[in-house]
């Protein structure tokens, strides 16, 4: 690869002052964790080519394990905290560690590039296609044209199949350089030991207090673990992701955060289901919760005296995000009604039966490009739509996103029979294919619908806007005169009009067409670029119940109050919003990744432990859509994360909670009976 010249594989965040090492698809002279490509082998069957790894034999020289700096990025005013500090009566601190997760999808990793005449195909499970191509390209050194990327349905993304991986590269370069095709599926145990994995943050914060426990300020100090490799977005999550949401959905006069991301002989961290916002999430609501119980105030009061008001909206937050809307303190109040907060003393049978309460923001539709760069990416985070029209008024749209369980061809469907009043079943969605669709960001960050959907509408709007021009043609009337509703172009106040189809057909049969001011066809593009983040946001309530014998913790109930804008399928929203409870239950309750002298002992699922669906209650949610977003046509935010970032902290208050009473003050994730019995055990 190197007398080929294989270019190195780059992080797609550079951010002030990184140290970013150089990482090659196979390692070259030294690995820096266990799990690194070294050797590939190919064969003519799966078999084959693994009886052959097995005789590879790598001479290694041991080197000490290493922690390095990364990065260092820090937001907010340090001189306006420290003076609120000076002046405050209370202090709060905690210590908290964030646990290393891994992704676990249904679906390992797999891809097999084919060479053909016109250039190199590869087909890979991979959330972010276009990014994928870009990356491929210039290490290989070709041209974007020569390299398809198709990526069909697959089981399961959760951000971490969005990063660009090694293997993408070694099977790109190796099908040109064989002429033949090359297939490589990842076992189970490849994925533990090379999936990036997840959190792994070490975090001081202090919050300050008045008398009547108003916030004056906070203060963040993290250490994130970047593994060995800056990977796609290693840096930007630990970094400008996470300091931006330390705000919360509070008001805190002054904020400062430190982030000190350093490597380690670790696979690499990167994206994974809410990718920095439930770290931000979980260190302020510890800290709120603590803050509560040593002033003695009711924790759902404490967090009333500090929300932003719906009144202040639009509200710049001191970390420099401005959330464009919000209700939180009605989300707070309908959240407390429906768990029935109040009546939790008369279901206090238990003496270790507790109630959890995280309030969260999010920033869902990743992402503003100019805000991006500013921040350091290396690439746009724009979307595109192609809406195309055929004479018969079917419609095929193209997008650059990607769908990997979320529903896409039944929501973005539903979008253009909205706007075009033509049945979903006369509408086909394509996704995932760079021949088709050539250019586009892909699906992370709580983005299709929000930033993904509007490219859509606003292509549709392209749609309409040309027709009503055909319309008017064909009815002579003039083009302002011409309404549409309902699948139908009207002249106003008549009974005149034409049909969608209609039009559709005289835009391909131009016979009777203004071909001097109007091209043929029906075929429009738009890029939707989001001017803002979508600030989804929501309030969690959990009740748990522990069995002192055991340590064992059940979820009695699981209420949720989420703000995710407009909803486009309740459906769809409302299973994405368990499946991320579903996560973030299983980092509070089991998940953890555990590393010694860079070695991995959870290697497996006897090791890593996963929920299952006896873990969970049957869960209680409603949708708010009182805020849509102001900011996108289609007042949509993202929901694909929300779930995951409020799980984790509503379930640790919660237990916290129940083990008070006993003088349990602190509890590490993941709260596993053997830990929740150690700490019972100490008191």
């Amino acid at each position: 690869m190197a007398s080929d010249g294989i270019g190195p594989m780059r992080a797609g965040w550079q951010l002030p002052g990184m140290v970013e090492l150089p990482r090659w698809a196979l390692a070259r002279d030294t690995v820096r964790h266990v799990g690194e490509p070294v050797a590939a082998v190919f064969a003519e069957t799966r078999a084959a080519a693994e009886d052959a790894a097995e005789k590879v034999n790598v001479v290694y020289e041991p080197l000490p394990p290493v922690e390095e700096a990364c990065f260092h990025w820090t937001r907010g005013d340090a001189s306006a905290v420290e003076q609120a500090f000076s002046q405050a009566a209370h202090r709060i601190e905690l210590e908290l560690v964030n646990n290393r997760l891994c992704g676990a999808a249904i679906e390992n990793r797999g891809m097999a590039a084919v060479p053909g005449p016109s250039g190199l195909t590869l087909y890979c499970a991979t959330q972010a296609p276009h990014h994928l191509r870009h990356a491929l390209c210039a290490e290989l050194g070709i041209g974007e044209h020569e390299l398809r990327i198709v990526s069909p349905d697959m089981g399961g993304g959760f951000g971490y199949k969005g990063k660009h991986y090694p293997e993408e590269t070694i099977l790109a370069w190796a099908a040109r350089r064989l002429r033949r095709p090359v297939r490589w599926m990842a076992a189970r145990s490849e994925s533990f030991l090379s999936d990036t994995q997840g959190r792994d943050h070490r975090t001081k914060a202090v919050l300050a207090l008045d008398e009547e426990g108003r916030f004056l300020a906070l203060r963040v100090d993290t250490r994130a673990d970047v593994g060995a490799y800056v990977s796609t977005f290693g840096a930007a999550i630990p970094g400008p992701i996470y300091s931006a949401l330390l705000a919360g959905v509070y008001r805190t006069p002054a904020i400062y955060v430190e982030v000190n991301g350093v490597y380690s002989n670790t696979v690499p961290t990167d994206a994974y289901r809410g990718a920095g916002r439930p770290e931000a999430c979980y260190v302020l609501e510890r800290l709120v919760d603590q803050a509560a119980r040593k002033l003695g105030i009711d924790r759902a009061e404490i967090r009333r005296r500090n929300l932003i008001p719906k009144e202040a909206m639009p509200y710049k937050t001191p970390l420099g995000p401005t959330y464009d809307c919000g209700d939180f303190p009605r989300m707070l109040d309908r959240a407390l009604q429906l768990a029935d907060y109040a009546g939790f003393q008369q279901r206090k049978q238990s003496k270790l039966r507790g109630i959890g309460i995280a309030c969260y923001v999010e920033s869902s539709g990743v992402a503003p490009s100019r805000l991006a760069g500013i921040m350091g990416a290396r690439f746009g985070f724009y979307e595109s739509a192609q809406v195309r029209v055929a004479p018969d008024g079917s419609v095929s749209a193209y997008l650059g996103t990607h769908n990997h369980g979320q529903g896409h061809a039944t929501s973005f469907a539903q979008i253009l029979a909205a706007q075009l009043g033509i049945p979903m079943e006369r509408i086909s969605i394509h996704e995932g294919d760079t021949a088709e669709v050539p250019v586009g960001t892909g699906t992370f960050g709580s983005r299709s619908i929000a930033v993904g959907g509007s490219a859509l509408q606003v292509a549709s709007q392209k749609i309409i806007a040309k027709g009503r021009k055909i319309a008017a043609h064909l009815l002579e009337a003039a083009a302002g005169d011409i309404e549409f509703e309902q699948g139908s172009f009207r002249v106003a106040g008549t009974d005149r009009a034409v049909s969608f189809a209609q039009v559709a057909g005289a835009a391909y049969v131009p016979h009777n067409y203004p071909l001097d001011a109007l091209e043929p066809g029906l075929d429009e593009n738009a890029f939707y670029d989001p001017p803002n983040f979508a600030f989804s946001n929501g309030v969690h309530v959990c009740e748990v119940e522990v069995d002192p014998e055991t340590g064992a913790a059940e979820l009695v109930s699981y209420h949720a109050v989420d703000d995710v804008g407009t909803v486009i399928n309740p459906m769809i929203v409302e299973g994405q919003l368990h499946g991320g409870l579903a996560q973030g239950i299983g980092q509070a309750l089991a998940e953890r990744t555990v590393y010694e002298e860079g070695q991995l002992l959870s290697a497996s699922f006897m090791d890593y432990a996963l929920p299952r669906a006896a873990d969970l209650p049957a869960f209680v949610s409603e949708l708010d859509e009182s805020q849509p977003c102001t900011h996108n046509p289609l007042g949509a935010k993202g929901c694909g994360e929300s779930g995951a970032i409020g799980a984790p902290a509503a379930v640790m208050s919660a237990l916290l909670d129940a083990l008070q009473n006993i003088g349990v003050e602190d509890l590490e994730m993941p709260a596993t009976p053997h830990r929740i019995w150690q700490a019972i055990m100490r008191k």
